[in-house]
């Protein structure tokens, strides 16, 4: 065969075996690129043997890499990096510095390599983490705008820019013990001059020859002139004695702060895909399998080595820098691999004499499996923390870290709007409300929103808004209403279930980031659910219809029936297999449990808004599983439970345990003709400072004190040694008449607030809960 017509069957090959690999790991949940891999040790020579002219595939698999770092020097955005700069530059930094200087010293000790240059050289390598991988991750959970996903972000963004240094230094990597210092220096000098040159034709070269091509309204002419541009600028670092990687990534560099930084990357970008494919590809055919099955034992125990070296170097860091202990923990477990660019290194280090092959091996098979483990990893999170949580020393640990880093030097204490994270819908709800002169209360994890806020002199606190003791700092209990517009669904689910506790009746109006979050939302308690794609269509709908000339009470009164249903005639509707598996994966991520109503249960026969789950017990009901296996998912409040129900609740571990005692009897429950209230307690109360059992509220007035809401932490169903002191919440259930009268005795009428009962909730004492320690207080 002709050697022209066999580097075409090659590529082919090559080409047609990775996009098998391809969607092979796509319809596996996993990272593409893996598949790439696969691919590779399948036509290599270590696999079929289909691949003759290796070196030629090669050759061109390095402008994968040219491509590759060229589109991320483009990519790369330093208004992204002053977001989270502080973590970034120093955590990021700190984190390069410290995985070399331990890899270094561990490798050196453990006689894996056989001088300080190597262990630096491995270091290099293990310091970086996926940028890919752990972005689509973030990206499918919705996760990139929360605080872990930004700091991972942050430090991933520092690794990318430390790999152009990297690759600059490494040659120097390969001189003699004694010359080494002097060559990192001159590279470094080399790289200092060749960035100066970058800025100079970055600002005064660069944007005119884009313009230049832009004007010609040629596609095939701005493609075209980019791509000399940036193998030009790599081919003269290569004779610069630099990488050629080096000089791409600084190509790119050159052109990220140009107008036209966009249009070039959406241009270059199915370039850089299929060479970049080339690249992976070739990595994987000189991965050899009998090598890795013959080596498994060792690397995985090095992937244990680094995932746990890793995790143990970046969560100290993230601490380090004032944020919570969740926050340091997930970033920690989410940047515990080793990343694509390491590839890039590994290779370059390879040809440089700086490792054997069989560490080279090594490298590419840790690698690898770091790579497939991450996904799994990050979608474990949720359950790791809601196991952690249920532990009772742990939780109290974990929420000591979760408090709120800095408040406002004044807060309003009533009557105020909290508003849950401060992107562009909750700066716009601060901006309106301010307008009318209502006060407002900001909660932001962000940094940079944070330092927002204050330089606008608005009210604020710095901290997690899923947190107890940030929602308390802010005064959700003497709130008039709250807006949840945070960017992630779990930090909005915890935020809103979190805030009920504290303030039952708020008016919480929530965001909801997916349409399949709009009923679980409602489900937690939301007042109001806003779906921003839908509301755009509403009001789009809303103007054509007007300009066509319905009337407009018409059309007022058709969208109002739209939020009503909870968008439901916009919702394209979903089989039932469909939404019970949402509903199970977003429950996973919460403390949930599959409750048996026992065959006795007085809550048997009764509605959903009858036994008022929620307020009695804190737990929220999502889903019913019939005796006969069917299954209503988001039950509504006419709903009634029956005999052989199977009830999916979510709530804290001492929720659940009120829900147990509710659904066997043990507590009284709600029946018919009464209401339900909370009342704080004054300091002039005469109730304060006493136990139930003094004070015999259900022997004087015919009520029941259901729960006690104190400092963030419920007494569910209390007995009578329970105490009453100033500031606490009592959930007072009765009759309308019996519970004006207590409330007027627990509250002084000079104290007394006018407060709604809840018409359509009664407690009656079943003949269990009079037997039980509870009856004391009555």
């Amino acid at each position: 065969m002709q050697e022209d017509f066999r580097l075409i069957v090659d590529l082919v090959t090559v080409l047609a075996a990775a996009a098998a690999g391809g969607i092979l790991a796509a319809v596996l949940r996993q990272p593409i690129l893996l598949g790439y891999l696969l691919a590779g040790m399948v036509v290599g020579p270590a696999g079929l043997g289909l691949i003759k002219e290796l070196v030629q595939v090669e050759t061109l698999a390095q402008f994968g890499v040219a491509f590759l770092l060229f589109a991320l020097g483009v990519e790369f955005s330093f208004s992204e990096l002053r977001k989270v700069k502080g973590i970034s530059l120093g955590g990021g930094g700190l984190q390069i510095v410290l995985t070399i200087a331990v890899t270094a010293m561990v490798s050196l000790g453990m006689g894996w390599v056989t001088s300080p240059a190597q262990g630096v050289f491995l270091g290099a390598i293990l310091s970086l983490s996926s940028t890919a991988v752990v972005l689509k991750c973030l990206m499918e959970r919705n996760e990139t705008a929360t605080p872990h996903g930004q700091v991972m972000l942050g430090i991933l963004v520092v690794q990318d820019l430390a790999l152009g240094v990297m690759l600059a230094v490494l040659p120097a990597l390969d001189k003699p013990i004694e010359e080494v210092g002097l060559a990192i220096g001159w590279a470094l000098l080399q790289t200092g001059l060749l960035g100066l040159g970058a800025v100079v034709a970055g600002i005064w070269v660069i944007p005119p020859l884009l313009r230049l091509l832009a004007r010609t309204e040629s596609r095939e002419l701005f493609l075209l002139g980019v791509v000399a541009i940036c193998l030009g600028i790599a081919l003269l670092t290569e004779h610069l004695g630099l990488s050629i990687e080096m000089g791409a990534f600084v190509a790119g560099l050159m052109i990220s702060e140009v107008e036209y930084a966009d249009q070039t990357l959406n241009y270059v970008e199915p370039l850089r895909d299929i060479f970049a494919c080339l690249f992976f590809a070739a990595i994987g055919m000189l991965i050899d399998p009998i090598f890795l099955w013959n080596n498994l034992e060792l690397i995985l125990g090095l992937v244990a080595l680094v995932f746990v070296g890793k995790f143990l170097i970046v969560t100290p860091l993230v601490v380090i820098f004032r944020y919570p202990l969740k926050t340091a923990l997930i970033t920690g477990l989410g940047l515990a691999q080793i990343g694509e660019f390491s590839f890039v290194l590994a290779s370059e280090g390879q040809s440089l004499g700086l490792v054997s092959r069989r560490v080279y091996l090594l490298i590419l098979g840790t690698t690898a499996v770091t790579l497939v483990l991450t996904p799994f990893i990050l979608r474990f999170i949720p359950q790791f923390f809601a196991w952690a949580e249920s532990l009772p020393w742990l939780k109290g640990y974990l929420e000591r870290t979760d408090v709120a880093l800095e408040i406002a030097d004044e807060l309003p204490t009533q009557n105020h709007v909290v508003v849950c994270g401060y992107g562009q819908v909750g700066r716009n709800i601060v901006q309106l409300l301010r307008e009318h002169s209502y006060p407002v209360i900001v909660i932001d994890q962000s940094e940079s929103r944070i330092q927002e806020v204050r330089e606008a002199g608005i009210a604020y606190v710095y901290g997690n808004a899923a947190s107890l003791h940030v929602l308390e700092k802010a005064g959700v209990s003497t709130a008039q209403g709250m807006a949840i517009t945070l960017p992630d669904p779990m930090s909005t689910r915890l935020c809103l279930k979190r805030c009920l506790e504290l303030a039952p009746d708020l008016d919480v109006v929530v965001r909801a980031n997916q349409d399949k979050d709009i009923e679980l939302l409602y489900q937690l308690g939301a007042k109001e659910v806003v779906q921003p794609e839908f509301e755009a269509s509403l009001e789009l709908s809303s103007h054509l219809l007007t300009g066509v000339g319905l009337p407009l009470p018409v059309i007022q009164r058709e969208v109002q029936q739209i939020r009503n249903s909870h968008y439901l005639d916009l919702r394209s509707e979903k089989p039932s297999y469909q939404v019970s598996r949402e509903l199970k994966e977003a429950t996973q991520e919460m403390n949930n449990r599959w409750y048996p109503l026992p065959p006795a249960s007085p809550l048997i026969g009764m509605t959903v808004e009858e036994t008022d789950l929620r307020r009695l017990t804190g737990v929220s009901l999502m889903a019913i599983q019939r005796a006969d296996g069917e299954e209503l998912d988001y039950p509504d409040a006419k709903t009634a439970l029956q005999s052989g129900d199977r009830l999916l609740v979510v709530g804290e571990t001492a929720e659940l345990a009120a829900f147990d005692e509710l659904a066997k009897g043990e507590a009284a429950v709600p029946t018919e003709n009464a209401s339900c209230q909370w009342l704080l307690v004054p300091d002039t109360s005469p109730v304060a400072g006493k136990t139930l059992a003094e004070l015999h509220i259900r022997r004087q007035f015919g009520v029941l004190i259901q729960a006690i809401r104190r400092e963030g932490k419920f007494i569910r169903f209390p007995d009578g040694a329970s105490d009453v002191q100033v500031g606490d919440r009592l959930l007072l259930c009765g009759g309308f008449y019996a519970l004006n009268r207590a409330s007027q005795w627990i509250v002084p009428a000079i104290e007394a607030t006018p407060v709604l009962p809840m018409p359509f909730t009664t407690v009656a004492v079943s003949e269990s809960s009079q037997e039980s320690p509870q009856a004391e207080q009555v």
